[in-house]
């Protein structure tokens, strides 16, 4: 990809309908751990990528921003010959399915955003929870260093994974060890800061009404990075746009509630054109479990 390495973890049929995963700030290919082989298995081509800066890939050759990761994204699914995908996103990851989808609205059938960025961007929490690592500008040191060598323990001891993923997670210690250590060692990012500035760089709110393909937005009502009335906004300004709010749970539902999660995005990929989500079903249903 454009002569940097990028990591690309694909499983399924490869004559499957794709689903393209994007993950966050911070995260990593790890952060779909528990979709990849539920979709593979429903016969998906299931695609999860580090995003240059991120996880395995090499940093960019040029400035982090919104629509280079968006045309990057474009550019590795001509690599991988998909003309069209479900993308999903979590975070920054939904941001970048936003951008894609009004780039290039053919490339994207449908859309689902996780706790999407894009329009709290500069919100006082984030900054509150950032700041100072923002500042120091060390955030790649302190995740591969202090974090990454601590990874075991981290996610053996229920308190320190609290301490490592409490942000994004509203209950760390119900997470498998396995599960967590595969996330905190998906940490490394040294695109992190280069990431963070793009996300308050790029206003896409006026954008979203251009966005032309059916769209699942996921949110959890107790998020500590993403406030939950954006999920208000994206269904507001998205044309053919549903939500669904998950009680007692944070920024990563996906990993927080991966059965529920992988039965609702199982239902959005099977509708056929015009229907939607059943919103009584289990995996639609607001309260927590």
């Amino acid at each position: 990809m454009h002569d940097r390495w990028a990591n690309v973890v694909e499983i399924g049929p490869a004559d499957g309908d794709p689903v393209l995963f994007i993950h966050g700030l911070g995260g990593s290919w790890r952060n779909w751990l528990e979709q990849l082989p539920v979709l593979a298995e429903a016969g998906h081509r299931a695609i999860a990528v580090d995003l240059p800066g991120f996880g395995h890939s090499e940093m960019p050759a040029d400035k982090i921003t919104i629509p280079g990761y968006g045309r990057w994204v474009e550019a590795l699914c001509d690599e991988l010959e998909v003309s069209a995908a479900a993308v999903v996103g979590n975070s920054m990851g939904g941001f970048i399915g936003t951008e894609l989808a009004i780039q290039s609205p053919a490339r994207v059938e449908r859309l689902v955003l996780v706790s999407a960025a894009g329009i709290s961007a500069a919100d006082q929490r984030i900054d509150s929870a950032l700041q100072l690592l923002y500042r120091a500008e060390a955030i790649g040191t302190y995740m591969t260093g202090l974090v990454l060598a601590r990874a075991a323990a981290l996610a053996r001891r229920p308190r320190l994974r609290r301490a490592a993923m409490g942000l994004a997670v509203r209950h760390p210690e119900q997470l498998s060890p396995k599960l967590a250590y595969e996330q905190i060692t998906g940490m490394g990012t040294p695109g992190f800061i280069g990431a963070l500035d793009a996300l308050s760089d790029y206003p896409i709110r006026h954008r979203l009404p251009e966005i032309a393909c059916p769209t699942l937005i996921v949110w959890g009502r107790q998020d500590l990075i993403v406030p939950v009335r954006d999920a208000d906004v994206f269904e507001e300004l998205i044309p053919d746009a549903r939500k669904v709010i998950w009680d007692d749970t944070g920024h990563v539902a996906m990993l927080e509630r991966p059965e529920r999660f992988n039965e609702l995005l199982g239902d959005f990929l099977a509708e056929a054109p015009g229907e939607e989500v059943d919103e009584t079903s289990p995996a639609a249903a607001p309260a927590g479990d």
